[in-house]
């Protein structure tokens, strides 16, 4: 029964070890600093609620520590369950449910609540851009700052150059 704790404890850390901050307009990532930007501004025209799935391409999970840490408790369990034939089939059958919870349990934590903003740019050009963050963060009409190496861009509120309070 130890072993069954310990397993699951183990598997619910490391599908809660990935790093969504990586998202945010507020998060720089080491290759960014010390690196000329370009900056512009612009006014949001639309904002919508959106999620950032972590380690992801083609909208597929590339991790495999759920579907790993699943088979295993899964197969675990499995074991505890017949003698003989019984005991391989419960085996087996424990460890392909495990991983398959195990791998939609990482998909839905590895996600990143985000918004999805249209920006209307000084120069007449609209763009859209998701980053992390909340509804609440951004509304209609907002003017906003974006800063962009290129590849990648993050907005944040424009402030005016007056001394804040």
């Amino acid at each position: 029964m130890k072993k069954i704790v310990t397993l699951t404890v183990l598997a619910t850390i490391l599908s809660g070890c990935s790093n969504s901050d990586l998202y945010s307009g507020n998060v720089y990532t080491a290759d960014q600093a010390k690196q000329v930007q370009q900056v512009s501004y612009g006014t949001v025209v639309s904002v919508r609620s959106v999620k950032i799935q972590a380690n992801a391409s083609n909208g597929k999970s590339e991790n495999v520590a759920g579907s790993l840490g699943g088979a295993v408790i899964g197969g675990v369990l499995g074991n505890t369950i017949g003698n003989g034939t019984g005991r391989v089939l419960a085996v087996a059958t424990g460890a392909i449910g495990g991983a398959i919870l195990g791998d939609a349990i990482q998909d839905k934590t590895s996600q990143a609540s985000a918004v999805e903003l249209e920006i209307k740019q000084e120069n007449g050009s609209n763009i859209v851009l998701v980053q992390k963050g909340s509804v609440n963060d951004f509304y209609v009409g907002q003017p906003v700052r974006l800063v962009t190496n290129g590849k990648q861009i993050n907005a944040s509120p424009r402030y005016s150059n007056a001394v804040r309070k």
